[in-house]
């Protein structure tokens, strides 16, 4: 009689042998070297942050004991004078309302720009469009003044008449003054110009970074472009476009030459944007520094300490924003 002999299944793959306690894991020598030096350049930026911060809480402080003025309500700026008297009110003033202006008008723009070139151009016009971004991106502070100067300033007359015909009931844009539309207005536009590259790049690179499968899934139910961009492409994007228009904002509240030589600079608070006037933490800095006392230069210190301060809270308020709204990133999806 024949047996058949059954011959039993193979033994299941035994799992990953996990390493006991006992041994240890390699670390080579490339990766401790990588490690320290990562973390030496975490450490050494805040050393330098707080060693920035004391120097100008030290230079501040030696100027505020001099100071025979309210330094955060007086409006004129007077170190050289017998008491020095000098103040911030004027330079908060227009370097907030010039910030707000530029802001208000390029982050809807770049958005908008950063839209057309991911998702509606063409790819052969899309690559120009792109590169020239990013070449106005490039351009030096200077270029920008130099252009806002002779061009911006003579051909804004006729918007500011505009404005004040039609919108001076608003008494913002009531033009009570007379001359070349040197204003906070104008450094308003002039800051928008600047920034608008800045925020479209980086908002452009968010946008292409939403996964593909978001918006074939949108597509899929029936939407139109303009939905799955609204319901899938902003949504992922908020928070880089958050740290876009923080980062123009934050070139926006420093930056020098291009106001100092459109702007037209008194020590005059006025909610008549139009009106030639104003002044800036860093437009100010750069004008009287050269011909400043040490007093003097004491006070710009301590203009700068308030900038600086500024910037922080700006930081610090995007980086509060971007961290409550993470989970509408789509970073994890």
């Amino acid at each position: 009689m024949d047996t058949t002999t059954t011959q039993s299944p193979p033994p299941p793959p035994t799992d990953r042998i996990e390493p006991t306690s006992s041994q240890k894991t390699v670390v080579r020598p490339g990766d401790r070297i990588f490690s320290g030096l990562s973390k030496g350049s975490g450490i050494a930026l805040l050393v330098i942050m707080a060693a920035i911060a004391a120097f100008l809480t030290y230079r501040a402080a030696l100027a505020l004991s001099e100071n025979e003025a309210n330094f955060l309500t007086y409006e004129n700026w007077l170190p050289q004078n017998t008491p020095p008297m000098f103040g911030i009110a004027t330079l908060a003033f227009g370097t907030v309302v010039s910030s707000v202006i530029a802001m208000v008008l390029a982050v809807p723009v770049a958005i908008g720009i950063a839209l057309f070139i991911s998702h509606y151009a063409p790819r052969k016009l899309a690559s120009p469009l792109a590169y020239l971004v990013d070449l106005l991106a490039a351009v030096p502070s200077i270029v920008y003044g130099l252009w806002g100067a002779l061009i911006l300033v003579p051909h804004l007359d006729g918007l500011n008449k505009w404005l004040d015909a039609y919108l001076g009931w608003t008494y913002i844009f009531d033009k009570s003054g007379t001359g070349p539309a040197r204003s906070l207005f104008t450094v308003g536009i002039l800051l928008a110009i600047m920034i608008l590259p800045i925020i479209t790049n980086v908002t452009r690179e968010v946008f292409l970074q939403v996964p593909r499968m978001h918006e074939e899934a949108a597509l899929a139910l029936g939407a139109t472009r303009w939905e799955t961009i609204r319901m899938s492409v902003l949504p992922f994007a908020r928070s880089g476009i958050i740290s876009a228009s923080m980062l123009g904002l934050g070139r926006a509240l420093g930056e020098t030459m291009a106001v100092a030589t459109v702007l037209s600079p008194n020590f005059i608070i006025s909610g008549h944007l139009l009106d030639p006037g104003g002044g800036t933490f860093a437009q100010n800095i750069a004008s009287k520094f050269k011909e400043a006392t040490t007093l003097g230069q004491d006070a710009l210190i301590a203009s700068g300490l308030v900038l600086f301060v500024i910037t922080l809270l700006v930081n610090g308020a995007a980086r509060y924003i971007i961290g409550r709204r993470k989970e509408y990133s789509g970073a994890n999806a």
